[in-house]
């Protein structure tokens, strides 16, 4: 069989379709904005932000340009469409096919919504006007086949597999987060604690709906950890529609294996908190546990986004530090100069992060939920989720037996391994096999 993705964004560095195209399987590429050679060739170092930013949407593994002779349409707007003549059923890809002119108005309509209605709004929106430009297309070039299977992320699926149903195509729906238990947890912790957030979250039912009317379509829906499927279940999906493939992680630091060898730890146990700084991820209780131990020899790093009042920052105890946010070269610095990784998260989809502090070989303490990288003992601690106690029990283990560090860093690195891309290949074509059988 072969497969269509559907994203906005490049979601995970396009680590969906990639898999695909290595095992021949993609058909085509269907996204929001993908940035043709004179967008990145203005992407250099003095350029926009912007205009960087937007280079970043589009990945060589994936360009139709350099995998044969290509025949470019522009199909009477600015928006791109790369075909191989022939059918896409014979070619590794035939198309990848963007709308950028309209994807830019979709972002600035998404940033206006935001300040006003609010974002979901905005997503509700956006999303359904990629589905139905991807429904559209799909009909256009005849991509209808009842052999091809559509994989879409959630709030941009629903137009999109309305229409898949009836050509009898197979639908798979990625589903990023828990939803509405991810949406009530942190709800309930802004009622535990008054005065730390900065903006609410508000999020219209609307939005819950259309993503509820996502999963009944589809045939599959993808959860990325079994906290997200066990979110969904709650919420009424069934078990045995939901299929569990953790994300995959890709080292970019080229030095980061030499400089990781020789690492020596200083006397100060430096612990690293790299994130979204919010009550979801479990900020409140990491300050907390920060505030038992300041009389022991550990310092926390925390870095990223702050999402809580300048109040809640200022009651940090003076063992814990706020940087704010970090470039990737930055990101990489932190994680180099950090002895462990701590995420305290109330609830992820995954969460990546983990997976990149092993592999700068960095022990995780974690929670269990979130996705299941972490071995209890081997390569990192599982604590539970808002318990402070438990927390600043974990640091003083590794301040009571400092070889605990060394001995789970090897563990760590070859922990972070195991997520590649090629595992992420092979859980599609299990997904893929499972579908056929159920057909």
């Amino acid at each position: 069989m072969k497969w269509i993705c559907c994203q906005i964004g490049a979601r995970q560095h396009y680590a969906v379709p990639r898999a695909l195209q290595r095992e021949n399987r993609l058909a085509a590429l269907l996204t929001d904005f993908w940035a043709g050679p004179i967008i990145r060739g203005l992407a250099g170092n003095w350029a926009h932000s912007g205009i960087r930013s937007l280079a970043k949407r589009f990945h060589p593994e994936l360009d139709p340009t350099k995998q044969g002779k290509p025949k470019v349409e522009t199909r009477g707007e600015r928006h791109p469409t790369v075909n191989f003549q022939g059918s896409h059923l014979n070619s590794s890809i035939s198309a990848v096919h963007s709308w950028n002119t309209r994807a830019l108005w979709w972002e600035a309509r998404l940033r206006r919504k935001a300040k006003t209605v609010g974002r979901y709004h905005g997503f509700i929106e956006v999303g359904h006007r990629f589905a139905c430009a991807v429904r559209s297309r799909l009909s256009r070039d005849d991509l209808t086949s009842p052999d091809t299977i559509v994989f879409a992320y959630d709030t941009g699926a629903l137009e999109i597999f309305e229409r898949c149903r009836d050509w009898g195509m197979k639908c798979v729906l990625d589903q990023m987060d828990p939803n509405r238990v991810e949406v009530e947890l942190v709800q309930a912790e802004e009622k535990r604690w008054p005065g730390w957030t900065t903006h609410p979250i508000a999020v219209p039912e609307d939005y819950f709906h259309r993503r509820e009317r996502e999963w009944a379509l589809a045939d599959r829906v993808v959860v990325n950890s079994r906290w997200s499927a066990d979110a969904l279940v709650q919420q009424g999906v069934p078990r045995e529609k939901l299929f569990v493939m953790p994300l995959c992680y890709e080292v970019y630091d080229k030095h980061q294996k030499a400089e990781n060898e020789t690492r020596k730890s200083e006397k100060t146990l430096r612990v690293l908190f790299l994130g979204q700084v919010n009550l979801r991820k479990g900020i409140q209780y990491l300050m907390k546990a920060a505030r038992l131990l300041e009389q022991e020899n550990i310092h926390f790093d925390v870095v990223g986004p702050v999402g809580i009042s300048a109040e809640a920052v200022g009651s940090a105890p003076p063992n814990l530090t706020f940087h704010g946010r970090a470039t990737r070269d930055q990101t990489s610095a932190w994680y180099r100069q950090a002895d462990l990784f701590v995420l305290p998260t109330l609830s992820d989809g995954f969460a990546i992060t983990q997976v990149e502090a092993m592999s700068h070989s960095l022990p995780v303490i974690t929670t269990p939920c979130c996705g299941e990288v972490v071995t209890e003992g081997m390569d990192g601690f599982i604590v539970p989720p808002g318990n402070a106690d438990a927390l600043a029990q974990t640091f003083l283990r590794y301040i009571a037996q400092p070889d605990l560090v060394r001995a789970q860093r090897r563990a760590a690195t070859l922990k972070a391994i195991q997520f590649t891309l090629d595992r992420m290949a092979e859980n599609l074509i299990k997904l893929e096999e499972e579908i056929g059988n159920r057909r």
